[in-house]
């Protein structure tokens, strides 16, 4: 190796080392209140804000996992939290999917204007239209049940967007080959494009997951009956409850983000893959 490639190879290295040192301290500094949660709900005692506060527990105990499982019916509210999870998931990719494949394939007057018309709702804040939302589900008689909670967010603009742009990535033979064996416009959408665009389905099905696993203030706006929350509203009990009890919460807590952890572990692959096709269209 000459001499002047030495330095160049050792600057390299440095530059490399920095980079990834302080990639390092940006992942724990955004893992801290997780990390944080996680030692309070193995620490024994109900005290974690002391003088000075504890940080790392004395010793690992699953005492508060097992008290918080057992004063809270958790395998009711996960059901719960299931159902209201896969209504929502299912309604936003068919819904979605539908919406935006007329937007990227056909060629219509206006549809321009349609897109454009449907991004911009994307600045009015989602809580601006709780109340509509409330007095529609009312009139729909659908107060009280799961499919009031999931309804009002049963589609999304940004969902829409994304699928678009992986639309027109799709090449339009594909399109053409489907009508020239008298494939119907559906059938075409359902056998030969949705298969294709498997990434930006599973990037939908995470975010919309994460969104309804986590949703807490409006199922408590519908739903009349406690037993009928998700985990998450029911947690916010827990924490009007037992505030003193920061461990039981902390524990209920962690029970609760396990299964959005667990899902994203095994589908982040996919979820890169969906957002660069949908930039990349």
């Amino acid at each position: 190796m000459s001499a002047t490639l030495r330095p160049k190879k050792w600057i390299a290295g440095i530059r490399l080392a920095v980079v990834y040192t302080l990639l390092l301290a940006l992942a724990l500094f955004m893992m801290g209140p997780f990390l944080w949660l996680l030692s309070v709900s193995l620490m024994p005692g109900k005290n974690v804000f002391s003088n000075p506060p504890a940080i790392l527990p004395t010793f690992i105990d699953f005492d508060n996992y097992v008290k918080v499982w057992q004063f809270m019916n958790f395998p009711k509210y996960i059901y719960n939290t299931v159902v209201i999870t896969a209504l929502g998931v299912i309604f936003n990719v068919i819904l979605a999917a539908l919406t935006a494949y007329p937007l990227a394939t056909f060629r219509f007057k206006g549809r321009n204007l349609v897109f454009t018309l449907l991004i911009a709702t994307m600045v009015i804040p989602s809580s601006t239209a709780m109340i509509v939302h409330y007095l529609t589900i009312q009139w729909l008689h659908l107060t009280g049940s799961f499919l009031g909670v999931v309804l009002p967010s049963a589609v999304s603009v940004f969902n829409i967007f994304l699928m678009r742009q992986t639309f027109l990535g799709i090449p339009s033979d594909i399109r053409d080959s489907g009508k020239m064996d008298g494939a119907s416009e559906f059938r075409i959408w359902l056998q030969l494009v949705l298969p294709l665009v498997k990434p930006a389905i599973a990037v939908i099905s995470l975010l919309e997951m994460m969104a309804f696993w986590n949703n807490f203030l409006w199922p408590i706006v519908v739903l009349d009956d406690p037993q009928k929350y998700p985990l998450a509203a029911a947690l916010t009990f827990l924490n009007g409850q037992f505030s003193y009890n920061f461990g039981w919460i902390a524990a209920g807590t962690m029970i609760s983000v396990i299964p959005i952890i667990t899902v994203f572990l095994f589908t982040q692959r996919y979820y890169m893959e969906g957002i660069a096709g949908a930039v990349k269209g």
